[in-house]
């Protein structure tokens, strides 16, 4: 009963977390003007389709049958405004039919967790350029995805349990070098454990910080989470290596705690979020 209060609570906290104005503007804005000429990638057969996939943490592809309706546009100008997601566009019947589509669809493909998630002809026929930016936003997970109001909601969304967040400040002088690690560890764990980044630096991070207990002092940090039954682990860390964030994901895969106390801690409502 008690975790399933935490649990509450920290869902509670993620979903109602709304987006600032200032955040709202980011996402529908474009990131530079240098993105204005980029194009979808025009598939037109099978193979091609699936390699772009393969080849993508995320994929956007636009299947339609009638390139006149107003969401091929709108699809469009996604493209200039996710610097870090690859579109592509199909109109060939044979790819389709390969994808099961019947109608025009827009389908997001994420390589971290090997998730398919569509907008169908219902939805596009009434899709706007805000809903269309706030499904790719929502569901763009990658390797390394940086926690913030929306993408709290994808995250947890995934059918990935087991969450690790690296907290740390992203304007520490080894931040670069840090997420190059943390990405390389990710890949030992894909499909197995969500990697999560969460900037000490922003204030509005400092709730899902104190979720875990942990102080400025003892950043940066690792911690883990299972979402299916509240556990979860700290690891203060003085410097972030593979060797470090493996060795720590699988202790907690493998029901090795560093923290004991946790578990009374985790009988304590969390009514900090």
């Amino acid at each position: 009963m008690e975790a399933d209060q935490s649990r509450l609570l920290f869902l509670l906290f993620l979903f109602t977390w709304r987006l600032s104005p200032e955040v709202a503007a980011e996402v529908q804005e474009s990131s530079d003007g240098s993105a204005a000429s980029q194009k979808p990638v025009s598939l037109t057969d099978v193979p091609a389709t699936m390699e772009f996939i393969a080849a993508a943490e995320v994929a956007v592809i636009g299947f339609f049958q009638d390139l006149e309706v107003p969401a091929v546009s709108l699809f469009h100008s996604m493209v200039q405004k996710f610097q870090d997601v690859s579109f592509g566009i199909s109109t060939d019947s044979e790819v389709l039919a390969h994808y099961n589509i019947t109608g025009n669809t827009i389908s997001l493909f994420r390589l971290v967790d090997n998730e398919k998630l569509a907008l169908e002809s219902k939805d596009i026929e009434s899709i706007d350029a805000t809903k269309l930016s706030r499904f790719i936003e929502i569901n763009s997970l990658h390797l390394v995805t940086e926690y913030n109001p929306v993408t709290a909601i994808g995250l947890f969304n995934s059918m990935i349990q087991i969450h690790l967040l690296l907290i740390m400040n992203k304007a520490s002088p080894e931040y670069e070098e840090s997420l190059h690690r943390y990405r390389e560890a990710a890949k030992l764990f894909q499909g197995k454990v969500l990697f999560i980044l969460v900037d000490s630096g922003v204030q509005a991070n400092g709730k899902a910080i104190s979720f875990f207990k942990l102080k400025e002092s003892q950043l940066p940090a690792l911690a883990i989470y299972r979402t299916l039954d509240e556990a979860w682990d700290t690891l203060a860390i003085a410097e972030v290596s593979v060797e470090h964030v493996q060795n720590f994901c699988d202790g907690f895969l493998q029901g090795k705690r560093l923290r004991e106390n946790h578990e009374s801690e985790e009988k304590t409502p969390k009514v900090e979020l």
